[in-house]
């Protein structure tokens, strides 16, 4: 399955990772993340490998990768083993990304209804914490204000930080300087 927004709910994702990339323009936005499918989809995959969705935000400077994962340790042997291969053939196809660093959350909380027809669109929250109890703390008074809304709250493993991830059906005018569209997804399915 392609190109569809992931399900951020997934009850066998133990871990997401999402990397944000700066990438300047909306030319070198779309080459970025073709060639981070099209590195993907030739990847071995693991079956802990469960999807990867990037979005562009809409001001062209950024991409979001949101990766999720059955667990940690099963990444980061990938990681050990292919990453150098993938950045390399994305750093191919688009130099000098930016890359300021992967982080591991964990779906602390999930909110509103999922709608029968999404919109593709995302809004991203980031709000700093002072350790695991503090985050947890604000994670669910995070998710209990957006609790009309489609929200999905992740807090990070060090406990240092909450990220709220806002589904819309398309972004409002105040939220585009924050805001993603869906691009590109890419979604394992291991042979049984």
């Amino acid at each position: 399955m392609r190109d569809a927004m992931p399900d951020f709910t997934r009850p066998d994702a133990g871990t997401v990772l999402i990397s944000p990339w700066d990438v300047d323009d909306h030319g070198r936005q779309r080459r970025a993340v073709d060639a981070t499918i099209a590195e993907w989809e030739r990847a071995p995959k693991p079956a802990a490998f469960l999807s990867l969705t990037c979005f562009t935000s809409l001001d062209g400077r950024r991409v979001l990768n949101y990766a999720q994962w059955t667990d940690d340790e099963a990444h980061r042997e990938f990681v050990r083993r292919h990453r150098p291969e993938l950045v390399r053939g994305i750093d191919d196809a688009v130099p000098d990304i930016e890359r300021p660093g992967l982080v591991r959350y964990r779906l602390h909380r999930s909110t509103g209804p999922v709608a029968a027809e999404r919109g593709g669109v995302v809004s991203v929250e980031v709000h700093p914490a002072d350790g695991p109890e503090q985050a947890r703390r604000l994670a669910d008074d995070l998710a209990d204000a957006a609790r009309d809304a489609t929200a999905h709250v992740h807090v990070d493993v060090d406990g240092t930080r909450v990220l709220v991830l806002r589904e819309w059906r398309d972004a409002p005018a105040h939220l585009e300087q924050r805001s993603f569209r869906l691009y590109r997804s890419l979604v394992h399915r291991p042979r049984s």
